[in-house]
């Protein structure tokens, strides 16, 4: 095995803080999610789907958590540049259909270095986006 460390990143114990105050803010507001956290990597750390939270959420929810990572901002800052008439419209046809340009995906950064992300899905866009800013508040 090779010496060296592995990139620091959120822990298991920190992700499920995340979620846990992701999931008491959409019980709060009454809207059922698809909660997921990634590591440094853009890797699936955790993720939860709530009673009632559509399936077809699960994957934009991680993929919400993944983009954060990959563009270092939240989901939302990419919704004005990737429409039509935007710089970078097409991009949310990348990395295979993965990306998602709209609010839901939130960085968790700590010391000025992102150790990880949340994405939520299953409500408006407002609402993913007051549970995802829910869940990076506990971080």
């Amino acid at each position: 095995m090779a010496d060296g460390t592995v990139l620091e990143t959120i822990t298991l114990e920190e992700a499920r803080r995340v979620i846990d105050a992701a999931a008491a803010k959409a019980t709060e507001i009454g809207q059922p999610m698809d909660i997921a956290v990634v590591d440094a990597g853009g890797n699936l750390k955790a993720h939860v789907r709530m009673d009632g939270a559509n399936i077809g959420s699960i994957t934009i929810a991680i993929n919400k958590a993944y983009t954060s990572i990959a563009f270092q901002c939240e989901t939302g800052d990419l919704q004005g540049a990737t429409r039509p008439d935007g710089p970078i419209y097409g991009l949310s046809d990348a990395h295979g259909g993965r990306l998602a340009v709209f609010p839901g995906g939130i960085p968790l950064v700590r010391d000025g270095r992102i150790m990880g992300a949340i994405g939520v899905s299953t409500g408006s866009i407002e609402q993913d986006q007051e549970v995802a800013k829910a869940g990076a508040g506990a971080w």
